[in-house]
């Protein structure tokens, strides 16, 4: 899954919510381990990120649980089967794409310079 400019500018407001300790990031455990978001989930939540507040639920989810969580499962499953040999090149080659995506704020990273499609 590719990161669209909607996920950066929910991200960006995210991070300055937690460094103001309005919202918080904890584990669940119900089951099974998952992020969820805490705090004053309230009505300036919404105004803050310009959608309801199971939008703001939804969108988490998919960044935290589906996306972060499932890259960090991709890179166990390859690294079970072929081994950590390859994780030096792979970190050389995703800090070389981020790079160039700081370069040019206008494209998504993995996206090989194109615009975001999704907006």
């Amino acid at each position: 899954m590719k990161l669209t400019m909607k996920d950066k500018a929910f991200l960006d407001r995210l991070r300055a919510l937690l460094e103001e300790r309005e919202l918080s990031v904890e584990i669940k455990e119900c089951g099974r381990k998952r992020f969820v978001l805490r705090r004053n989930y309230g009505s300036r939540i919404e105004v803050s990120f310009g959608m309801t507040r199971q939008g703001v639920r939804w969108r988490f989810q998919r960044l935290f649980n589906d996306i972060y969580v499932n890259a960090y499962l991709t890179i166990l499953w390859v690294e079970a089967n072929f081994g950590t040999d390859l994780r030096l090149m792979a970190m050389d080659i995703a800090r070389e794409r981020y790079a160039e995506y700081r370069k040019g704020q206008n494209t998504c990273p993995g996206r090989r310079g194109e615009e975001c499609l999704r907006r």
